[in-house]
């Protein structure tokens, strides 16, 4: 009888409801009991057993549900499922829901499921009408491979889209990301940082203060405060791309990249890595003010380069420039148009118009090779190999010069300073001499088959002639100004190199303002999430970050939905 009883009620009570879809109303589409107790629930209507509740494509189930009518309100209780068509799915043991602003609120044990992902937390608010839904009770998000907790997130139904503001931390098999702020695209598996964050693997640490990663395809784009940790190498940089499956990073603009191991630093505007697990032979390319700063013994070499590739391990790496190579030391400085230097065997060879200066002494020829020392890691010796010239400016007279000549050049050093000299095969040689007192004796100019020269603390003390030597000595009243330059005297002392600084020509420099220019302008962008721009990261990305809708409180007098 009592079943009947409400079987009549409830038949009574849907028929209230026969237009309730067209007024939008809250239909309740089945229920096995019902009670009108006004007494124990004052405006509401309770539902028992297999309730199930719709309202504009927003279903509920639930095993009990109140449901206060005027207000368009329901609360459900026990196995709450509220869904929106065949995309959400949220499960709690506890939920309300109000048909006004078309907003729920659910609580124990929620788990809210997409297509693509599901998120398990303690509460979570659905906006219906704004598509949206948010949590502030710590939670997990399970997304194929990935694992995403925070403290705090919102999910924007429509772009699929997650976003976390505070202790974040997304986890794959590949990588580790944490931030205290991401956008996480759950379809494509991208993820955007912005704020202080670091990308963690097997092979790499990557810290970013704006950044997007590419959690399926393990790509990463990197700005603001940026660099990669690798290997006892960082690389930092205005912007970063990191290609993981590939081994390979690239950077542009303010490059710096610090190599501990083999006691090198590199920067310029422009670098690219590739890296070898195997072999362990690593490669990377600079170009735009291209620099690599070597730690020799106590002292700092400075290369330039309109191009520069170091490669492989420490044992064995290359290092070769091109086009306009410039080189520093504090006691020696020079040019040529190509470089190769090898820290196996020691030897840089320095190709094409070669210039040196040691101290006060200007070199040229061919083809000069600069032999190193492994275990002092000073110079040794120096090769200058046809055409081979020598000019000492003459430190007492006023337009003298020492010079030697010849086609080959064999020089010695002791603690990078240049100690001996032989010149081979038609030499040639104008020497100033002086006495002990430093009074000009004469001007000696000699020819023969082998010149051998020693030097002093950068002073010539002794010069051999060998083999059919002819050898005069002239007072300067004698010798002629045109007489006293050999064949092919080329002084180039305006061009030497004198500080670090100075290692870049006119055209580098230019670039390097216009670029600084650049980033200027550009770092406003960097206090903003960032997208990606097309001439740094060769990869298309079809969702971007997108301004997130206005957020408006719900006030109910019988409910607790309120937007945090």
């Amino acid at each position: 009888m009592k079943k009947l009883v409400s079987l009549i009620t409830f038949t009574l009570f849907l028929a209230t409801y026969s237009n309730a879809q067209e007024n939008k109303e809250i239909i309740i589409e089945n229920s096995d009991f019902i009670d009108m107790n006004q007494n124990e629930i004052p405006g509401a209507i309770v539902f028992t057993g297999n309730v199930r509740v719709l309202h504009n494509g927003v279903k509920i189930n639930c095993n009990k549900a109140y449901h206060f009518k005027d207000e368009k309100y329901i609360k459900a209780f026990g196995n709450v499922q509220i869904n929106q068509g065949d995309t959400i799915f949220m499960n709690s043991r506890y939920a309300e829901y109000n048909g006004k602003i078309e907003f729920a609120f659910a609580t124990g044990d929620v788990s809210l499921r997409s297509p693509e992902s599901t998120l398990v937390t303690d509460t979570i608010y659905f906006d219906k009408k704004n598509q949206e839904a948010f949590y502030n009770s710590f939670g997990t998000i399970q997304n194929k491979d990935n694992t995403l907790k925070s403290k705090s997130g919102r999910y924007f139904i429509d772009q699929k889209k997650y976003k976390f503001t505070t202790e974040v931390t997304v986890t794959n098999p590949q990588s580790t990301i944490k931030t205290n702020n991401l956008d996480f695209y759950e379809n494509s598996g991208h993820a955007y940082v912005f704020g202080p964050s670091t990308i963690t693997s097997k092979e790499n640490v990557i810290y970013t203060e704006n950044g997007f990663y590419d959690t399926k395809n393990n790509v990463g784009k990197l700005t603001k405060n940026s660099k990669i940790t690798y290997d006892n190498k960082i690389i930092e940089g205005d912007d970063l791309f990191y290609d993981r499956n590939n081994n390979y990073s690239r950077g542009i603009n303010n490059v710096k990249i610090t190599d501990t191991v083999n006691k090198v630093i590199a920067t310029g505007h422009f670098a690219e890595l590739y890296r070898n697990l195997e072999t362990k032979k690593d490669s990377m390319v600079l170009t735009k003010k291209a620099l690599v700063k070597t730690l020799v013994e106590k002292d700092t070499m400075y290369m330039h380069g309109k191009k520069i590739i170091v490669s492989g391990p420490p044992t064995d790496r290359v290092i070769r420039a091109f086009n306009n190579v410039r080189f520093y030391k504090t006691d020696m400085s020079g040019k040529c148009d190509s470089l190769h230097s090898s820290t196996k065997n020691e030897l840089t060879q320095l190709i094409g118009k070669p210039i040196l200066w040691n101290n006060d002494n200007q070199m040229t020829g061919d083809v000069m090779h600069l032999i190193g020392n492994n275990k002092t890691e000073q110079l040794d010796s120096l090769k200058v190999i046809n055409n081979a010239f020598l000019i000492q400016k003459d430190s007492l007279s006023k337009n003298g010069f020492n010079q030697m000549k010849g086609q080959n050049l064999f020089g010695r050093f002791e603690d990078n300073k240049l100690r001996e000299v032989d010149i081979i095969k038609n030499a040639e040689s104008i020497y100033y001499i002086y006495n002990d007192n430093n009074e000009f004796v004469g001007i000696r100019k000699s020819v023969c088959s082998r010149i051998n020269m020693e030097m002093n603390e950068n002073k010539i003390e002794t010069i051999t002639g060998y083999k059919d030597a002819e050898s005069n000595i002239y007072p300067e009243n004698e010798f002629p100004e045109n007489a006293r330059k050999l064949r092919g005297f080329n002084w180039r002392g305006d061009e030497r190199i004198t500080s670090k600084e100075a290692i870049f020509p006119d055209e580098e420099i230019a670039l390097d303002d216009k670029i600084q220019l650049e980033a200027k302008k550009r770092a406003i962008e960097t206090e903003k999430p960032m997208e990606v721009r097309k001439e740094t990261l060769d990869y298309d990305i079809k969702d971007k970050p997108e301004k997130k809708k206005s957020e408006k409180k719900i006030v109910s007098k019988k409910n607790t939905l309120q937007k945090k």
